[in-house]
């Protein structure tokens, strides 16, 4: 990794220090350039025809975005971002009155709140497996649960936005593959920051937004689909022309690709941009990039540790979100000091984190998110300035 160039690529880094990627991120230059670059010949021919000129650069996202996760591009969907992917792959399983959901304690907001609407829509059951003492997720109770209720659904957040844990993701999935269950992955914070294998995860579905650790524009994003999902004929509740045609009055023939996930309206300069963000931290390589930000998430936690904050990540393997408070769990004082230096951070509420922050009993914590184009400098001047 050659950290001067990636953060002369970086316009925004200049002049702050930017700890907000598990937010979202600051594009490569080369990500505005391409966006810009496609509005401004939208401009100047229309959107459908700048479309019919770049097709050939647009239809290989997928082949792109394939490569990042080890996918095959069948199986790759555009989306605006995690929760739209996510909502598409649970409106195309049939849930009735009585199927169960298993998911767990370290969920996303978004996630849990399409799962209480379908329990109140269609009376579906919501069961959360256990945490080891580690914080990791206890398969033996995952196994006992899935003898238990037969889900139909087994949903899990990679690493949840409120906290740095990684979750065993994989071993869920042998759970699944073993007893013949759907499973759905929100990988929209750990794509981008580490390396991601669906083979190895074995999920049907893995949701992931552009904005976050991909380092690409808003309202980006992609779903993958398995291909046992899509043999299954798994559709969205509402299907769009992108992937299906209207063959007789009252009937479609669906694609053969996730594709049929898709909304044929879409930004393509959105597309393209999101693109290049991928090939730019492709050719980095997310093995460097996975080491790189372990390095700086393990000197920050310590490093506030050692001056006195409580770190609130708890699990056996931790991320690049570092969340914490001071001693009496309080952000205010810390939250004054890091705007007044310039640096970025966000805030965990816990509106957002509900069973996770009452569990660690807080309200609000601080997430700072260190990305590749950070250096241990930066890192160093943050505990400087918090020690103080």
């Amino acid at each position: 990794m050659n950290i001067d160039l990636i953060r002369q690529d970086t316009v925004g880094c200049s002049d702050k220090i930017f700890l907000n990627n598990a937010g979202s991120s600051l594009m490569p230059k080369i990500v505005v350039d391409t966006i810009v670059g496609y509005l401004l010949e939208e401009q100047q021919s229309s959107g459908y025809i700048t479309a019919d000129r770049n097709s050939e650069s647009i239809h290989q996202f997928y082949e792109v975005a394939a490569r990042f996760i080890n996918a095959h591009p069948r199986n790759m969907a555009f989306t605006t971002g995690s929760t739209d992917g996510y909502a598409k792959a649970l409106s195309s399983i049939s849930f009735k009155e009585g199927d169960c959901i298993i998911t767990t304690n370290d969920d996303y907001v978004s996630n849990q709140m399409a799962f209480i609407s379908l329990q109140k829509k269609v009376n579906i059951k919501i069961i959360r497996m256990k945490n080891l003492p580690d914080h990791t997720l206890d398969l033996e109770d995952c196994e006992r649960l899935i003898k238990a209720h037969r889900p139909k659904l087994i949903a899990v957040t990679h690493i949840p936005t409120n906290s740095g844990l990684i979750q065993n993701v994989e071993g869920v999935g042998k759970l699944c593959k073993q007893y013949g269950i759907l499973y759905l992955v929100d990988a929209c914070q750990s794509v981008g920051q580490m390396m991601v294998d669906v083979g190895k995860i074995g999920c049907d579905f893995l949701t992931a937004t552009g904005r976050k650790f991909m380092r690409g524009p808003r309202g980006t994003g992609f779903l993958y689909v398995s291909d046992n999902a899509l043999e299954q004929n798994l559709a969205p509740l509402f299907l769009d022309m992108s992937d299906a045609t209207w063959t007789d009055f009252n009937d479609y023939e669906m694609g053969k690709t996730a594709r049929r996930f898709e909304i044929w309206e879409r930004s393509n300069a959105s597309l393209l941009g999101f693109k290049e963000a991928l090939k730019y931290a492709g050719a980095i390589g997310l093995p460097y990039i996975e080491d790189y930000n372990r390095k700086l998430a393990e000197r920050l936690r310590a490093g506030l540790q050692h001056n006195g904050f409580t770190a609130l990540d708890k699990g056996s393997r931790l991320s690049s979100i570092v969340t914490f408070c001071d001693q009496s769990g309080r952000i205010e004082t810390i939250q004054k000091i890091l705007k007044e230096n310039e640096i970025y951070f966000s805030i965990s509420n816990k509106s957002n984190a509900l069973i996770d922050f009452t569990l660690k009993n807080v309200d609000r914590a601080i997430r700072l998110s260190p990305h590749y184009f950070n250096t241990p400098e930066e890192i160093e001047k943050v505990l400087d300035v918090l020690a103080e």
